[in-house]
């Protein structure tokens, strides 16, 4: 049985997982339980915008409006975070922790509209089965930090491993600093 869930926090891909799609990336976790894990990478953005793929929610996501990479499982669907504003709960919205949550991209957009501060689409999700994120925690994969709603909504996620790292107040803010390529240090 879990004792406690991780849904909410942030995986941060340590160096020593220097393999893609998982490479320095930004996990937020959506869903943390004794069945598994659920999150999307917040650090990969495509070059595909909102609006060729799924126009009737262009003017609901925010800038850059490009569709993100979320992760390696069901790459062909997407899934929209929303940040929504403070006491709304507008249809099609399920809570994930705080004012973030999942929307259902079959409702209209017109049903939520006001309720949405913040949103982003993602194709694709980062899955773990029972105990498996607990196992790459162990072996040094992840680093496991509190989120914040600019880290998910932040104009630059192309910056967010290493601003997520800088804010830290121990020895992983140092790591803010590692090199893309350590053999050229």
């Amino acid at each position: 049985m879990t004792a406690t869930t991780l849904t909410g926090s942030l995986l941060v891909a340590t160096p020593l997982l220097d393999e893609p799609p998982f490479r320095r990336s930004v996990i937020l976790l959506l869903d943390h339980d004794d069945d598994g894990a659920l999150g999307v990478v917040l650090n990969r953005s495509a070059d595909l915008t909102v609006d060729r793929v799924l126009p009737d929610w262009s003017d609901t996501v925010n800038e850059p409006g490009v569709l993100f990479i979320g992760g390696p499982v069901g790459t062909d669907s997407a899934l929209a975070v929303a940040e929504v504003i403070e006491s709304a709960d507008p249809p099609g919205w399920r809570e994930c922790f705080g004012r973030i949550g999942l929307v259902d991209l079959d409702v209209p957009p017109e049903l939520l509209a006001g309720a949405i501060q913040r949103m982003r689409i993602f194709a694709g999700y980062a899955g773990w089965a029972s105990g498996q994120l607990e196992g790459e925690i162990t072996e040094g994969a992840w680093y496991v930090v509190e989120s914040e709603p600019d880290d998910v909504f932040g104009l630059d996620p192309d910056t967010l491993w290493r601003r997520v790292l800088r804010r830290q107040n121990d020895q992983l803010a140092y790591l803010a600093t590692y090199p893309d390529d350590p053999t050229h240090n």
